[in-house]
């Protein structure tokens, strides 16, 4: 995230009303938009499913379907929990992630779904 950009509270849970109920204030505009924008890469949807599908993965079982390096899996993990989709716990030299599905929840409702 830009560090010269605003940053305007709004619960990164409960988020915003849905779309077609409501007009978005700044605060959820710029909160939706980061996570949608966390989800506009293939890669990371992609590793968003992976994770999700599961109760939780390790970092190491994500290079071989993603076809990545592991930094490259560093990179989209920490994108992706930066914006709160998932979260990550380490284990020795690994870090095992599972999707936040209250986040994932909020962004349906956004959405509208």
């Amino acid at each position: 995230m830009n560090p010269k950009a605003k940053t305007l509270e709004v619960d990164p849970v409960a988020c915003c009303s849905p779309l077609t109920e409501a007009p978005l204030s700044e605060a959820e505009a710029i909160e939706l938009a980061r996570v949608i924008a966390a989800l506009a890469d293939p890669v990371r949807l992609r590793l968003l499913s992976l994770v999700a599908s599961g109760s939780e993965v390790c970092s190491c079982e994500l290079e071989g379907p993603l076809e990545k390096s592991q930094p490259t899996v560093s990179h989209h993990t920490k994108v992706l929990a930066d914006a709160g989709l998932i979260s990550g716990e380490r284990r020795g030299r690994w870090m095992w992630w599972r999707a936040n599905p209250a986040r994932l929840a909020m962004l349906r409702k956004a959405l509208g779904g």
